[in-house]
């Protein structure tokens, strides 16, 4: 398994362009479609044949509510872990079985190093509350493992304690050592900056969204320009990912996210899932994630959005009378 683990990572960690990238989605496509038995099963019902499956339009997408409800995996041996959805009150959370921690480890530290650079530049802090009060939470492990990596004996995660989080970095502010960037879920950063502000202009700030189902409606213009701020700092990012899925789309210093380039959106009619709508037409979010490779790598998301090229899309909230999740809230 760990030998034919590193074969996959060196095709997936090392697609340079958009050739490569169909190539191998294709090839994912029908290792999964042999060796997933939900998606083999979901293909069947379709009347899909694999065989003449030979574009990214053509391959079906699994319905994300199917973490819910089946055992998505195709791993040859027991999974390593099992990842929980932030599912809101009185929901079914998703369940999401991974092989190889180390695939996900290594797809999440190859994310953040494409978009921020190496974790040893920063001191890194995480306000991160529900996601702390829940075990199994793929946020909770991808921040805790860029703390490791980081090294700085600052880095911690918060809870409530909100006057720790506002001294820890008026501190580093003040020492000025060295960048510091804070992980936050969205309700909680706005919860933050009711009771303190600062001016910390080399902070990084990454919304991970969030708002958990809370009577708030609020764009991400809206929230941005409260964090700018609050934080005094225009150093704002986004970070768009789901326990679903092993790698993150990153938007910095505004609202288009850009995924690696393992990894691609594709923006579906919203009354024909089985069509693809142009760029900047509004549509529901299809994901191609080939981190997933050992559950499903297509997949057919509840949140809404536009594509402005291949390389950078735009999310608008959920699709309107889908199941709420944890994540996503922010209404445009």
């Amino acid at each position: 398994m760990k030998k034919y683990y590193k074969m996959v990572e060196n095709k997936i960690f090392e697609i340079q362009n958009r050739d490569q990238f169909i190539t191998f989605a294709l090839e994912t496509f029908r290792f999964q479609a042999q060796h997933c038995e939900v998606y083999r099963s979901y293909i069947t019902l379709l009347g899909t044949n694999p065989k003449e499956v030979t574009s990214l339009s053509k391959i079906p997408f699994l319905p994300i509510e199917l973490f819910k409800t089946h055992t998505v995996y195709c791993g040859a041996q027991p999974p390593q872990h099992l990842f929980l959805s932030s599912a809101t009150t009185g929901l079914t959370p998703s369940f999401h079985h991974i092989a190889l921690l180390e695939l996900y480890q290594e797809s999440f530290l190859r994310c953040f190093t494409h978009f921020f650079g190496s974790p040893e530049q920063y001191t890194i802090l995480a306000l991160l509350p529900s996601y702390l009060e829940r075990p199994n939470s793929s946020l909770v492990y991808m921040v805790n493992h860029l703390m490791k990596r980081s090294g700085a004996k600052e880095n911690r995660f918060y809870l409530n304690n909100h006057k720790e989080l506002y001294h820890q970095l008026s501190t580093l502010n003040h020492q000025g050592k060295q960048r510091t960037l804070l992980f936050g879920l969205s309700f909680a950063l706005l919860q933050f900056l009711e009771e303190y502000t600062l001016q910390f202009p080399d902070l990084d700030v990454v919304e991970t969204g969030g708002m958990k189902g809370r009577a708030i409606e609020i764009s991400r213009t809206q929230l941005h320009q409260q964090l700018r701020e609050g934080f005094g700092t225009t150093h704002i990012h986004s970070e768009y990912g789901m326990a679903e899925l092993l790698s993150q789309g990153y938007a910095k210093n505004g609202n288009l996210f850009t995924p690696p380039p393992w990894m691609a959106v594709l923006i579906r009619d919203f009354h024909d899932p089985f069509r693809y709508v142009p760029h900047k037409q509004k549509g529901g979010i299809n994901i191609i994630d080939l981190a997933n490779r050992y559950s499903c790598s297509f997949i057919e998301t509840q949140d809404m959005g536009v594509s402005h090229t291949e390389q950078t899309f735009e999310i608008l909230g959920r699709i309107p009378f889908s199941d709420l999740r944890g994540c996503n809230l922010l209404l445009e």
